[in-house]
């Protein structure tokens, strides 16, 4: 059978992964497909010499790949809004098969351009844009269909598990870390998407689209940073028999869809909490299956090529099926996709951690409590530890039970208030995942 022309947009880190495995798996992949791929044109701005691409033909012009009549998949490795964007909509537009790795054009465009596939006839895959080579997408959308699901939690952005695991493993602060990171390669020269949530959010805004069948919705996701987390926050949270996680919540309730990213204190024989470095894992709470995790390498070059790969495969499967009989992009029928609103981080509920400087001084602790009581927040546990040498101030540490955000934001302010307290109310939000 005649093999199945592609075209490869960007060969850096992931596009030279991708072509690579192609190459050397070929025989094993074709086997899988039912028919060959062959890698018929790359676009690439600059050589890349950890890729020998032969006597491929190779343009500068990224949208050429596009129009390219010989083409029938454009893999989309370019990275960014713009010009992915551009060329993802002219691949379409010309009756071409789409594979991405890119997690923010999907969670920003992709509700626009599943419609322009649909329209087309033609399959947009992209399982590697959430958790690198870890095969969640698939399995959210495809083996747990008959699940209602409550709930995903997810570790999925490697930069920041790192910067965590090394802080809490080792003692390190957070700047000391990241410049680690930085050098190591594993985080950018401007590490805000990572170390603020943003990149997490993009991840997580596609993960709830396809468990929840939401038109995708990354303006809504709530996101929170872990610059301002202190070895002393995670050394309290240890010694409470939790950790500290950069985690993604997404859950149903009644009243709407949490989407958020933030620091989370997670129990610590819970196996998530035991993801280290720069390690990726999900869990998917369903009704019917319970509590499912997906751990593995949530970056590189071949583990994400191996999932590049992979919505290829599929794709070469299902170019001749009918299209109306694919697999649905986010999981459910489009016109049967479910207009319960994303809520806002004030009416999501959990519990909390909080740490309090408070002046050594009686009565002070009744005074939190009381205000706590006052806004239905209740106490767990309470941890506190002698005044510290250079201001004498009490840290107090505590644990709430879930509550809103609304009700927590009220009673910090109020204790914020207090002549006795010191300085903000450290919060960090807790969730059990049971």
């Amino acid at each position: 059978m005649k093999p199945v022309k592609v075209g490869i947009c960007g060969l850096g880190t992931v596009g030279s992964g991708t072509f690579n495995v192609l190459k050397r798996n070929a025989e094993e992949i074709a086997r899988r497909a039912g028919r060959g791929i062959e890698v018929a044109q790359i676009a690439q701005r600059r050589p890349n010499p950890q890729c020998d691409t032969g006597s491929t033909p190779i343009t500068a012009e990224v949208l050429a790949v596009a129009d390219n009549p010989e083409i029938d998949v454009v893999v989309e490795l370019i990275g960014g809004y713009t010009l992915a964007r551009e060329l993802v909509l002219r691949a379409i537009a010309n009756g071409k098969h789409v594979v991405t790795a890119n997690k923010a054009l999907i969670a920003v465009h992709g509700n626009e351009i599943f419609a322009k596939a649909r329209e087309q006839g033609v399959i947009v895959a992209f399982e590697a844009s959430v958790a690198g080579g870890i095969p969640v997408i698939k399995a959210l959308r495809e083996g747990l269909a008959a699940n209602r699901i409550n709930w995903v939690a997810g570790i999925i952005n490697g930069t920041g598990n790192f910067i965590l695991s090394e802080m809490r493993e080792k003692g390190r602060t957070f700047p000391d870390v990241l410049a680690e990171a930085q050098a190591l390669g594993y985080a950018e020269a401007d590490p805000t998407f990572d170390v603020e949530g943003i990149d997490a959010a993009h991840k997580l805004t596609i993960l709830a689209s396809i468990a929840f069948g939401i038109p995708l919705q990354f303006d809504k996701a709530y996101t929170e940073g872990i610059t301002r987390l202190t070895t002393a926050d995670v050394g309290y949270a240890e010694a409470l028999g939790y950790r500290i996680k950069h985690l993604g919540v997404a859950r149903s309730t009644d009243q709407g869809i949490e989407l958020r990213v933030h620091p989370t204190l997670i129990p610590a024989d819970r196996l998530i909490a035991n993801v280290n470095g720069v390690m990726n894992a999900v869990m998917v709470n369903g009704d019917a299956v319970g509590s499912t995790l997906f751990y593995g390498a949530g970056a590189g070059q071949e583990p994400t090529a191996s999932a590049v790969v992979a919505d290829l495969v599929d794709v070469v499967r299902a170019m001749t099926s009918d299209p109306e009989n694919r697999v649905p992009h986010l999981a459910f029928q489009p016109d049967a996709l479910s207009d319960h609103p994303v809520l806002s981080i004030e009416a999501c509920e959990s519990a909390y951690y909080l740490r309090i400087q408070a002046k050594d001084h009686p009565g002070v602790l009744a005074q939190v409590a009381s205000i706590l009581s006052a806004r239905g927040i209740n106490i767990e546990s309470i941890m506190q530890k002698e005044a510290e040498e250079q201001d004498g101030l009490v840290p107090m540490i505590l644990l709430t039970h879930r509550v809103t955000e609304r009700h927590m934001v009220e009673a910090i302010t109020a204790l914020e208030a207090l002549d006795d307290v010191v300085g903000d109310v450290v919060r960090i939000r807790v969730e059990h995942l049971n």
